[in-house]
């Protein structure tokens, strides 16, 4: 029996290989990289190297000289990256995106619930969803797109669709129909406020995840390491990087940047993980997008210029930013190639229907045009990339390439361990196992943990810890290819405010005392967690 478990085992193997690689290669080939393969190996026939009795040889070593193998390597690991999790080829593409019939429903119940808030708006505001601008409007915005933030338009009636609380309040009414809270199996407790039996990773796996983090492994972000010597440590890592970079390897730069990335080369290394080149093609399609934002004026851009207003003009590292953070969100508003990412996600994009013709299908449209309708809060997920991109078209390509690997996991429902419902899970699991008197005492005093943390988690931490700090740790959500490390930090910082958290009596108090985390240092703090906690 054993022997034909096994045959099966590499059977299912196999198929899954198949269908990845099937998968991969189908993506590729609807891809920019493919139509430059084709041209350049076109090409390369007039070559006097090129023989027709080698050819196929004679163009692989061409294409590998050239740079184009390894352009293909990285383009092979970036579809790996957001492939995703595998399924039987047969099952229906709900399934592929969210397994949990009841994961699906809430998402969808939420999807109404937002479209209903934005239609609302609509109709009270007597505002069409999209118009096309006047010439004059044109003229006007086309004059002032590189000094948008002196704009003040009267947004006092417009508001954001919802806030992270809004959503955290749909998590915590989650229920899987066919699990009985009253029979505890080690996968969720009734102490917190997520109560679904979702499989999240203990200290032990993921000590084993971010085994990189360790005591003993050289870190950027902490000033002395009783290990390694710091300065001999960042002169090593940035002649690594350097290397990693010369030779284009996104993988290697994935694996780099586990222990930190340098400053003056974090730019360029992000880029390279996310595999961003920035073309002249990308610039082009950036300046169409840019002709979309000034032709036609969408609900959308309010919402943006309120959440803009909002939140990154008022905070301090980031008000200076206003403009480039406009033209990001504006384009993006209107970027269809977006809307790709759907075919991973659990979230489906919001349709509407053109004017007077509700309800009838052949009429309906994606609105906003890349799916992704904003909230309180978004354009942070925008503003620390500022700091590392200075040309638009760039700052643009990385932010949405950041944005359909990660951020739509955190304002979505899914059963993802990346996924905002897991990242709950994992951070009240966490406090529980290794905090159980501080989250004990929270409770009593109506201070759940999680409506203290869930704000963090969804933003990924952005406006709330200081510049520096946040890139250290976005480095390790590249590195890792996971979110899973915000849980971790959120818990972190329950940790190293203990004391003065047991003395609150109140929500309000133990609000206050996690009220400012930008005197934080996120690297010592994880790594206390991780390899200082007692198990």
């Amino acid at each position: 029996m054993e022997g034909v478990a096994a045959e099966g085992d590499v059977e299912a193997d196999g198929q899954e290989l198949s269908a990845t690689i099937a998968y991969v290669v189908k993506k590729l080939k609807s891809s920019q990289l493919h139509s430059e393969l084709e041209r350049e190996a076109r090409t390369s026939l007039h070559k006097s190297e090129i023989r027709i009795d080698t050819l196929k040889e004679d163009l692989k070593v061409f294409l590998q000289k050239s740079g184009w193998e390894k352009k293909l390597q990285n383009a092979v690991y970036r579809e790996l990256n957001v492939l995703p999790p595998p399924s039987h080829p047969s099952a229906p593409i709900e399934h592929i995106k969210e397994a949990l019939a009841y994961m699906r429903r809430a998402q969808v119940y939420w999807e109404k619930r937002v479209l209903k808030s934005l239609n609302s708006m609509c109709t009270e505001l007597n505002i069409p969803l999209a118009q096309k601008r006047s010439l004059d409007d044109q003229k006007e915005l086309l004059n002032k797109w590189n000094e948008m933030g002196t704009d003040e338009p009267d947004l006092s009636q417009f508001r954001p669709v919802y806030a992270p609380k809004d959503f955290l309040e749909v998590l915590i009414n989650l229920r899987n129909p066919n699990y009985d809270i009253g029979d505890q199996n080690g996968l969720c407790s009734n102490w917190g406020l997520i109560n679904i039996p979702l499989p999240v990773k203990g200290l032990p796996e993921l000590r084993e995840l971010f085994a990189e983090l360790g005591l003993n492994y050289g870190q950027l972000g902490i000033d002395d390491s009783i290990q390694i010597p710091t300065d001999l440590f960042e002169s090593d890592h940035v002649r690594l990087g350097q290397k990693v970079l010369s030779e284009q390897d996104s993988a290697a730069a994935q694996q780099y940047i586990r222990q930190g990335c340098p400053t003056g080369l974090r730019a360029d290394t992000w880029a390279l993980i996310l595999n961003i080149s920035n073309q002249m093609e990308d610039s082009l399609y950036y300046d169409q997008l840019k002709s979309n934002v000034i032709q036609h004026d969408l609900l959308v851009d309010s919402l943006i210029y309120k959440d803009v207003k909002l939140t990154a003009s008022n905070d301090d590292y980031y008000f200076v930013f206003e403009d480039y953070l406009y033209q990001v969100l504006l384009c993006f508003s209107r970027d269809t190639m977006v809307l790709d990412h759907f075919s991973y996600s659990s979230a489906s994009p919001p349709r509407s229907y053109i004017r007077g013709k509700l309800g009838l299908e052949d009429y309906a449209v994606v609105y906003p045009p890349n799916g992704v309708i904003p909230f309180h809060g978004f354009a942070m997920y925008v503003a620390p990339l500022c700091f590392l991109y200075h040309e638009p078209s760039k700052l643009y390509q990385v932010f949405r390439e950041m944005y359909v690997r990660y951020f739509f996991r955190l304002h979505s429902i899914s059963s993802h361990p990346s996924g905002i419902v897991s990242l709950c899970l994992l951070f009240e699991t966490l406090v529980q196992t290794y905090l159980p008197q501080l989250f004990y005492r929270l409770r009593e005093i109506g201070a759940q943990p999680l409506r203290i943390s869930f704000k963090w988690m969804v933003r990924a931490f952005s406006g709330y810890l200081a510049t520096d700090q946040l890139l250290f740790l976005w480095d390790r959500i590249l590195g890792y290819n996971s979110l899973e490390i915000l849980a971790v930090l959120a818990a972190a910082v329950f940790a190293f405010r203990a004391e003065n958290l047991m003395e609150a009596t109140s929500l309000a108090a133990a609000e206050a005392v996690l009220a400012d985390l930008s005197t934080l240092k996120v690297m010592p703090l994880l790594q206390l967690f991780l390899f200082a906690t007692v198990p």
